[in-house]
């Protein structure tokens, strides 16, 4: 599906409020400026997240730029991206934290020179940002806790294979699938958690050293879209049969594996969504106006049976 032309999904399928005023604009005629500074490009994602960026920027008349560091463990890199953004005396700035902590010196500055903060994705550990758009990734993982006990029998050992454990989407999408397990599941033991950076090869050797530790292992769930692709290649490359995989995300790969019955589902979040709201929240805010302190982009489970789900397409990427 086309990630550039979604509107009619944003407005009707995932109900996201679009506005039908004109849009934004200063009284000098000069559009705003608002640098989204993202955790990374190297998943589709990432690209999703960027369309709906754009979307919304055209729709409100204003300036943006997108850009994240190569990898998700370059935590320096995108505090550098941060501190140059709000040097450029922007209008209002987006983050997605890659550590939910480092970044709070500069967000102090921006919030002292009056410029909004809107996080998107994965928050950070203070009040100062005025909005926060994102998924509910512990609801999310908890979904996954409950179908990942579905499709074993509610007994047995099964692994994380995690992101990374300093982002607020890493640790609450990891601590979202363990609590469910022991609060609901009883039967099953989270026996690993192991954190590969998002990478396919990384989290791929991750998987098969996992794998070879625990030759009973039931079940792995992918924290997101590498991860996942890394417990999918860990799987076929140790030749494990039978192992039940619930990824995070979507992408080519990822819907690839679950159409081959390689995985057997996923949680789909709405990056294009979560892109528009954060540029959305951004121009209000710069303007002075009321943003809702939590936005809710939603999240769905998707398999083999539902991927062509209207509901479900609308939100999955290649």
């Amino acid at each position: 599906m086309n990630m550039l032309n979604r509107r009619t999904f944003v407005s009707t399928i995932v109900g996201l409020a679009l506005v039908a005023s004109a849009p934004f604009a200063l009284a000098d005629d000069k559009k705003m400026y608002i640098p989204l500074i993202s955790k990374g490009f190297q998943h589709q994602f990432w690209q999703a997240v960027k369309s709906g960026a754009d979307q919304a920027a055209e729709e409100f008349g204003v300036d943006i730029t997108f850009e994240g560091p190569d990898n998700e463990t370059m935590v320096d890199r995108q505090i550098d991206m941060l501190s140059a953004g709000l040097a450029k005396k922007p209008a209002a700035i987006g983050f997605a934290a890659l550590d939910s902590q480092a970044a709070i010196p500069l967000l102090k500055q921006a919030k002292k020179a009056g410029i909004p903060i809107v996080a998107f994705d994965s928050g950070v550990e203070s009040d100062i940002p005025v909005s926060t758009a994102t998924t509910n990734n512990v609801a999310a993982a908890a979904l996954a806790a409950d179908k990942m006990s579905e499709l074993i029998g509610g007994k047995g050992k099964v692994a994380i294979v995690a992101h990374d454990q300093t982002s607020r989407t890493g640790i609450d999408r990891r601590d979202g699938f363990m609590n469910r397990m022991k609060e609901k599941h009883p039967g099953i033991e989270v026996v690993s958690v192991q954190y590969g950076a998002g990478d396919q090869l990384q989290s791929t050797e991750i998987s098969k050293s996992i794998l070879t530790a625990y030759p009973d292992l039931k079940g792995m769930f992918g924290t997101n879209e590498g991860s996942a692709i890394g417990v999918v290649n860990g799987a076929r490359e140790s030749a494990r049969k039978g192992l039940i995989i619930i990824g995070y995300d979507s992408g080519a790969a990822q819907k690839k594996a679950i159409m081959d019955g390689l995985m057997a589902g996923a949680i789909t979040q709405n990056p294009v969504g979560i892109g528009y709201e954060t540029v959305k929240a951004a121009v209000m805010s710069a303007r002075g106006e009321k943003v809702e302190l939590l936005i809710d982009t939603g999240f769905y489970y998707y398999d083999a049976k539902t991927i062509n789900d209207p509901k479900i397409a609308a939100v999955l990427y290649d």
